[in-house]
């Protein structure tokens, strides 16, 4: 795995797993249709610089781009950030603002987690979508807008919309493609060639006189984690392993930096309690079946490894005198228990 210790600035939509060039392809190829898009993908996996991408490949590159993260917003904010507003349409008002359908002419407009949107905003981005046309704040008069929407979310929307917590309508106008973002933990290779990646721009941060390579039991450990906060998490989680373990090699990983390594005394379980039954105990008195109790035994095992090693999956076949690919295979046909 080569890669340039010079590349400064790195973005993070860089793979070369099936499942990221596969979504890559069908992006460039939805790029040039001039049409609404919505981007499905859990946190951290990167649907803003999907945005982006979408917008430069786009008969509108050279118009402009304009993102509004609809999350950070209450409902009378977001209308008007979306919309604009005329002079004294409320308090604070002084003059009459652009909102940001305007600010998007000629070019394209990002909304980030739209599923959070309220009905009645939603009502005026359908007709926007649908008609191009609305009203600023304040105001009855139509302004006409030529703007592409790319919507983003990591929420289920069309069960939102069972629940009618979402237009029908307005799903319907965005969806002309659907471009589902891969997590993570789906694309394989793409954690040692990310990590290589980050672990060199940040070297380069840090002025180190070459880039920071990790251990064979520290990529393990990157390789084996679910990486729940996707790229953004293994990104952050590689900059802060080469900060703290200095020039040279990467050995140990950091998942949780926030765990303190000060216990609190009052959170212990006191001396006085009855201790607690042993395994044998346990099954002598139980009625479960053997293949039950088996079952018990071994996902009680799993836990307390996971645990004790902080979720590490190395770590944790190693505390249990099992293969890494034993450990997986147990791992995975428990995970349910594991994970509840």
């Amino acid at each position: 795995m080569d890669v340039s210790f010079q590349t400064r600035e790195l973005p993070e939509a860089l793979g070369n797993s099936e499942a990221f060039l596969d979504f890559q392809s069908k992006l460039s190829r939805v790029a040039a249709i001039d049409r609404p898009i919505l981007i499905i993908g859990e946190r951290g996996t990167g649907k803003e610089l999907a945005a982006n991408r979408l917008h430069f490949l786009s008969k509108r590159w050279d118009g402009p781009l304009v993102s509004l993260n609809c999350a950070s917003l209450g409902e009378s904010v977001l209308e008007s950030e979306l919309f604009g507003h005329e002079a004294g349409s409320f308090t604070g008002a002084n003059k009459r603002r652009e909102g940001r359908f305007e600010q998007a002419e000629g070019g394209t407009l990002f909304l980030d987690e739209i599923g959070l949107v309220s009905m009645s905003v939603q009502e005026k981005i359908l007709r926007a979508v649908e008609y191009g046309m609305f009203e600023r704040v304040g105001s009855s008069q139509s302004i006409v807008v030529d703007a592409r929407i790319i919507g983003a979310t990591n929420a289920n929307l069309v069960e939102l919309t069972r629940k009618e917590k979402f237009k029908s309508d307005l799903l319907d106008r965005l969806s002309f493609e659907v471009l589902h973002l891969p997590p993570l933990r789906y694309r394989s290779g793409d954690i040692a060639y990310l990590a290589t990646r980050f672990a060199a721009s940040m070297s380069q941060e840090l002025e180190f006189s070459s880039a920071s390579k990790f251990t064979a039991s520290a990529m393990r450990s990157l390789e084996s984690y679910e990486w729940p906060g996707n790229v953004r998490e293994l990104k952050n989680v590689v900059e802060r392993s080469v900060y703290r373990s200095g020039e040279g090699k990467v050995d140990e990983i950091d998942f949780a930096p926030f765990e303190s390594p000060y216990k609190d005394p009052s959170s212990q379980p006191s001396e006085l309690v009855e201790p607690p039954q042993t395994d044998s105990q346990e099954e002598m008195e139980s009625d479960a079946s053997f293949q039950e109790q088996v079952r018990e035994l071994e996902i009680r095992l799993l836990k307390r490894a996971l645990e004790q090693c902080r979720r590490k999956q190395t770590d944790a076949a190693e505390s249990l005198g099992l293969s890494y690919h034993q450990f997986r295979a147990l791992y995975r046909k428990y995970k349910q228990d594991l994970t509840v």
